[in-house]
């Protein structure tokens, strides 16, 4: 296992130092990390600009509210059994730019096993269409699995639509409540967006073909993110918001794996057939009024479910429509 922590915001010790929410003194920071006073300051300016303000008080400083930091062991625990065989690399990256780019840029793993990468930070995480994946410091998780298919590969659509199930799978298990999918590749609560997936298809020479599975979920949101990510016009959600109690961020991102890889074994079994009723039973929008977006086309009809192939069935004026792909939104009443 590679356990990897990036040095390019400067000293991501700080963070460490202070995840535990309390005041820590400028001097006691200062030497723990050997620099002086000046390059402390420095550093907590970075970190704002990250935005991760630290509160002053005097010359303390504290981090606005204590994390969980990710942790390999934890993660492998919450896990269970076989979890070294079934993950034989789990990177934990301190920054990255997308999870998804650094899985795609290396090598593939064996068949019948992922590799995974998480960060604490993702400067340049994508969502839907290119849009950017605003998340929290450490209210947040930020993954990435890629699994080999060798020489076939089933419908991408159908493989969104499954990895859904995966995810609301492992949110129930954690505690969450009322957990739903809206079609292709949202995770919702209370009509809310609490994360997605993202999907990306790479070929390797001689025709192998594997899939780089990027999940972005929101663990806690405070109100100055909720209100950053709905400025740009997203309904958003957080899993503490379905539970009662917040579960920890590490057994959240062991099960969430665990989840994941029998899907994707089951996927690669028996296609999406095996999981089409799951994730009926999951779905958010069926017999509501919603909105295909094409292009600049927006179709209005009576949302009615899936088919075989995991398309999106739209009734208009009586008629049955299907959509493969396209920007679906829920208009609420």
């Amino acid at each position: 296992m590679v356990v990897s922590i990036s040095e390019s915001i400067g000293h991501p010790a700080l963070l460490m130092l202070l995840a535990d929410g309390q005041w820590r003194s400028s001097g006691w920071l200062a030497e723990q990390l050997s620099v002086d006073r000046v390059d402390l300051h420095e550093q907590v300016q970075r970190l704002s600009a990250y935005g991760i303000p630290l509160a002053l008080k005097g010359e303390d400083y504290q981090l606005a509210r204590s994390v969980e930091l990710l942790n390999s062991a934890s993660i492998l625990a919450a896990f269970g059994e076989h979890a070294t065989a079934r993950m034989p690399q789990i990177e934990i990256l301190f920054e990255v730019g997308s999870t998804n780019s650094w899985l795609l840029s290396s090598e593939p793993p064996p068949r019948g096993s992922m590799k995974v990468c998480l960060a604490e930070l993702q400067t340049t995480g994508r969502g839907r269409q290119g849009r950017p994946w605003l998340a929290p410091f450490g209210g947040s998780i930020a993954l990435s699995v890629s699994w080999n298919f060798g020489n076939f590969v089933r419908p991408l659509p159908c493989l969104s639509l499954s990895i859904g199930v995966a995810v609301a799978r492992a949110l129930r298990r954690v505690g969450a409540h009322g957990i739903a999918l809206k079609w292709p590749n949202d995770i919702w609560f209370a009509d809310r967006k609490i994360g997605g997936v993202l999907i990306e298809l790479k070929t390797e020479p001689g025709g192998a073909v594997y899939v780089v599975i990027g999940v972005g979920i929101n663990l806690w949101l405070d109100e100055a993110m909720r209100q950053a990510i709905e400025a740009s016009g997203v309904s958003v959600a957080s899993v503490a918001d379905a539970c009662r109690t917040p579960p920890l961020r590490n057994n959240v991102v062991g099960i969430l794996l665990d989840e994941i890889f029998g899907v994707l074994e089951q996927f690669e079994r028996e296609g999406f057939a095996s999981l089409r009723l799951d994730w009926e039973a999951l779905d958010a929008l069926r017999g509501r009024t919603a909105q295909v977006l094409v292009g600049e086309r927006i179709i209005e009809g009576m949302a009615m479910g899936i088919d075989a192939e995991g398309a999106l069935l739209l009734e208009i004026n009586g008629c049955c429509q299907k959509f493969l792909s396209g920007e679906v939104s829920l208009r609420l009443p």
